[in-house]
């Protein structure tokens, strides 16, 4: 196996002293990152590597009727120019095992971005001269971009040549027309959500070389390994035994590293070169490398009584997927489930469509579908408080679910903290004081003097959120955990070894805490994630410490067991008494028990852990437990609005949550203030625009996130209900802030708007300034 060089492994390395689960040890890589020493996958380098690079499409649709890589081949320093011809296994891949996507475009592009072609040469900026000199004939089509006329004709509007529709969700309960005659007061409103992207700041990168055995090394940042290793293989023509997977440092995800990227590319030219190949995006080309968010088009009707009560709900979402099915399947069924939020409604009729256009590609990304929704949803809430002039807090409320209600889909919740109690506790959490005006940092628009006090109003909005855990609708979902357990310089030290992604939540930081727990030693040391042992699952849905969590509880448990059975056999009562005993930190006498017994000796322990079963959705009703697990939060904004320039300083974004059980309250804080940041793009300033199929602002100059001046300080009460089908009774945690924050955002713009007299009528997100001009 060829090793590249880099500073170090990020994940080889010891977790430091003491700290089990509930307590807050730092992550073993944070010092690095901090100090710039830290190893990502764009800083791997080998000797004698090769450039790679992508010829990408400048068109959304078009036919490719001639290609000509002869004056690219011409060039000193090129090694090869590889078209679809050269892919040498299977020439489609795709997420989830929809095989869709071609590895390098078969004589039509049918989104911009899409691969053509790839260059392997001695520097980077002779590979991009060598795509230059790739001569293309293109016919330019009309691109179909339109999603709502593709769910009207989805036979004559065809991207892919299944239909234009990748999937229709319905989900029914009741009767509306029952519900209408109980309502005292219809509301409709129409929603939008643009393409946000996942904004990553480490492009997507790699470096895969040749092995003596035909074989390939990837060293690559992705969330799933095996996944990845699912696909690459066909295409390749190679077997799994011949491709060593090794997680590279990765620079944030967020969903979009699920898909694969420059993986096969990067193969391709290693074996074809023989020579280990380096392949890292610029900003612009990861615009165009991996998948975002689905836009979403939703039409929402409520019916409602004079108290505020829902009695029925007709609702349509329209997710657009893009060119290529990625997520989009999984990702509707999740919007159709949650699309009316953690509220009781007796009559409902949903329809949730995930369908084909030539715009961007679009997947999974932090919230999965469920973003879209619960910014309707909770935008309903506040449109129905308006109108029936109620506290929107209270129509919340009245509504909530509680121990024992059902979601849309009949399933059934258990144990959560009601959320009636959690919008109490939120509204109870103190208003933050006006911000110093003198100061025109604390001002919309900040530095750039637009305003002096003058315009400016205050607003506060409400927002809930509910998101599902780990993997639904009847996936098989499971984690693998290796726990090695032996003496070293006299002391105790486990090893843990996931194949699982360590993409900045803190996980490495978590697996460390389990076993200190279980084992009750101080030193563990994490393996590097690779495929030389069994799947963990993607580092998406929340769900790794949840699931890789409890592989390395249930190895570790077993390792202890061993440990136990052996001190018996030895003899050793005390230690076996010891061993044996509820170990929640390490002692001294624990750590000299395990080195008597041990001595020389290893154990080690494989175990796989799966959650509780789930079921799909019913392709009619759409009833089904889809879900193992759902997860609460609820945020309070605060916002200053210039009204007269439609800027917007968000003050505060208080927040109460449900996490079952705290495991590492700084990591958790940090994934909460994380989501919230997210939300918080959304719902002001992040967009990925768009005409005619064209990307308009693929860079962080013109796709703006949040900065450090942009978020505000965050008031966090967290609420530990546990799971009892949970380890440890956690819930997942990462990505149920990125719902709730978005809406109240808006709800507290809307707030200020309708205190100048104006109607308050915010119904797309990102929000912009000329929608808050003509909404105050």
């Amino acid at each position: 196996m060829t090793v590249p060089r880099t500073t170090r492994f990020p994940s080889e390395v010891a977790a430091p002293g003491r700290g089990g689960i509930g307590e807050s040890p730092l992550r073993p890589d944070g010092t690095l990152k901090v100090r710039g020493e830290f190893a990502y996958a764009s800083d791997l380098w080998m000797d004698g590597m090769l450039w790679g690079a992508t010829l990408r499409s400048p068109h959304p649709r078009a036919r490719i009727l001639s290609i000509d890589i002869g004056p690219a081949l011409e060039l000193p320093g090129v090694h090869a120019v590889l078209t679809h011809e050269e892919v040498p296994g299977r020439k489609m891949y795709g997420l989830d095992h929809t095989w869709d996507q071609p590895v390098l475009a078969i004589g039509e592009v049918r989104h911009q971005g899409e691969p053509i072609a790839l260059v392997a040469a001695d520097h980077p900026e002779i590979a991009r001269r060598a795509m230059e000199a790739i001569a293309i004939e293109w016919e330019v089509l009309e691109p179909i971009t339109d999603p709502l006329a593709v769910i009207a004709d989805p036979e004559g509007l065809k991207v892919q040549k299944r239909g234009g529709i990748a999937r229709h969700q319905p989900v029914r309960v009741g009767d509306i027309e029952v519900g209408r005659a109980l309502a005292d007061l219809v509301i409709s409103e129409r929603y939008h959500v643009g393409i946000q992207d996942q904004a990553f700041l480490g492009p997507e990168s790699g470096l895969v070389a040749p092995g003596e055995d035909g074989g390939l090394d990837f060293y690559v940042a992705t969330q799933w390994m095996h996944n990845d290793l699912s696909q690459i293989g066909p295409c390749l023509g190679l077997s799994d035994d011949k491709i060593r997977m090794t997680m590279a440092g990765i620079g944030g995800a967020f969903g979009g590293r699920e898909d694969l990227s420059m993986q096969i590319h990067a193969g391709m030219l290693a074996l074809y070169t023989g020579k280990p190949i380096k392949m890292m995006y610029n900003r612009e080309e990861s615009f165009f490398g991996h998948v975002h968010r689905h836009p979403a088009q939703m039409h929402y009707e409520y019916g409602v009584t004079q108290a505020g009560k829902i009695v029925f709900a007709k609702v349509q979402i329209v997710l657009d997927g893009g060119a290529y099915t990625s997520a989009t399947l999984n990702v509707t069924g999740n919007a159709a489930s949650l699309a009316l939020g953690p509220y009781e409604i007796p009559h409902l009729e949903i329809d949730a469509y995930g369908v084909y256009t030539n715009n961007p590609p679009c997947g999974a990304m932090r919230g999965f579908g469920a973003v879209q929704a619960c910014f309707a949803h909770e935008s309903m809430l506040d449109k129905i408080a308006q109108a029936l002039e109620l506290d929107p807090v209270h129509v919340r409320q009245i509504n909530a679910v509680t121990q024992g209600s059902k979601l849309a889909t009949g399933q059934v919740l258990h144990a959560p903290t009601p959320l009636a109690e959690m919008l109490g506790q939120l509204r109870a959490m103190p208003l933050p004081e006006a911000l110093d005006p003198t100061d025109i940092r604390n001002l919309p628009g900040g530095a750039s003097q637009t305003t002096h006090g003058e315009g400016v109003v205050r607003g506060i909005g409400y927002g809930v959120g509910i998101k599902n855990i780990c993997f639904s609708e009847g996936f098989d979902d499971y984690s693998t955990a290796r726990v090695r357990l032996e003496v070293i310089a006299g002391e105790p030290v486990a090893l843990v070894h996931t194949a699982a992604a360590e993409v900045g939540q803190g996980l490495v930081t978590v697996e460390a805490q389990i076993a200190r727990t279980e084992l009750g030693i101080e030193r563990v040391t994490i393996h590097p994630a690779d495929n030389q042992i069994g799947d963990a699952g993607s580092s998406s849905a929340s769900r790794q410490t949840y699931m890789t969590g409890g592989a390395v509880k249930t190895a570790c448990e077993a390792v202890r067991q061993r440990l136990l059975d052996l001190a018996v056999e030895q003899g050793h009562a005390q230690a076996a008494a010891l061993i044996g005993g509820k170990v929640v930190s390490a002692s001294g006498e624990v750590l000299a028990a395990i080195v008597d017994v041990l001595d020389e000796g290893v154990i080690e322990e494989t175990r796989v852990y799966q959650h509780r079963p789930t079921t799909g959705m019913d392709p009619i009703t759409g009833q089904g437990n889809s879900h193992t697990q759902l997860a609460l939060c609820v945020h309070r904004a605060v916002v200053d609005v210039d009204t007269e320039l439609g800027l917007v300083k968000v003050v505060a974004l208080d927040a109460v949550q449900d996490v079952g059980k705290i495991m590492n309250r700084l990591s958790l804080e940090g994934q909460i203030h994380g989501g919230s940041a997210q939300g918080l793009g959304l719902a002001v300033m992040e967009e990925i625009q768009v005409r005619d199929g064209k990307v308009l602002n693929p860079s962080f100059t013109d796709y703006l996130i949040p900065t450090i001046l942009d978020t505000p300080p965050q008031r966090l009460e967290i609420l530990e209900n546990a799971d009892p089908h949970a380890p440890y009774g956690l819930r997942g945690a990462g990505e149920p802030p990125t719902l709730s924050s978005t809406p109240a955002i808006v709800a507290a713009i809307r707030d200020a708007c309708r205190s100048r007299g104006g109607n308050g009528q915010l119904t797309r997100v990102p929000v912009r300034p000329e929608d808050i001009i003509r909404s105050s």
